[in-house]
């Protein structure tokens, strides 16, 4: 089962002062999913969550282990990685991986594919029209079935485009 969490980043966070805390919506929205697979909200996941859902930028573990200390001072790496697998494992996120590239985390679990700028560094999510997704699906061999599919492009964005 996919999750699709808004796009709206209004909606994602109340911010307060000395770290962030997840809307309503996406408390329920991590609970929900953790019970689901056993296990239980720690402020810890949370605090991961809220940061990948505030700045979705497909940020790898160490630079979301950066973010996290300014929030958690406290927070190990470790911690970070497991959170990582935990949220991926319960389908709140997903790993973007580039050839060569550390792991990156994406919170759009819509499906889309990713652009990566080999200049810049940067990823872009590009949406992928239902209509698309079927021509694609359709293109299987008889008898397969996708629960998932993988599309990246890599070359130059816009602005580093000569």
């Amino acid at each position: 089962m996919r999750l699709k969490l808004s796009k709206n980043k209004k909606t994602t966070l109340n911010h307060r002062s000395d770290d962030m805390q997840l809307s309503p919506q996406y408390k329920e929205l991590l609970d929900d999913a953790l019970e689901r697979s056993g296990q239980r909200s720690t402020k810890q996941r949370e605090h991961i969550f809220a940061l990948l859902l505030e700045k979705r930028d497909h940020p790898t573990a160490d630079e979301i282990y950066a973010r996290a200390r300014e929030g958690m001072p406290s927070i190990s790496l470790a911690t970070v990685y497991n959170c990582l697998e935990t949220l991926t494992d319960t389908s709140l996120i997903r790993q973007v991986n580039f050839e060569r590239e550390p792991t990156r985390y994406c919170p759009n679990l819509t499906q889309h594919a990713h652009f990566y700028c080999r200049e810049s560094g940067e990823i872009v999510d590009i949406e992928l029209s239902d209509k698309l997704i079927s021509e694609l699906m359709a293109t299987l061999p008889e008898g397969f079935s996708a629960q998932h599919i993988d599309i990246a492009y890599d070359g130059k964005c816009g602005e580093c485009h000569d």
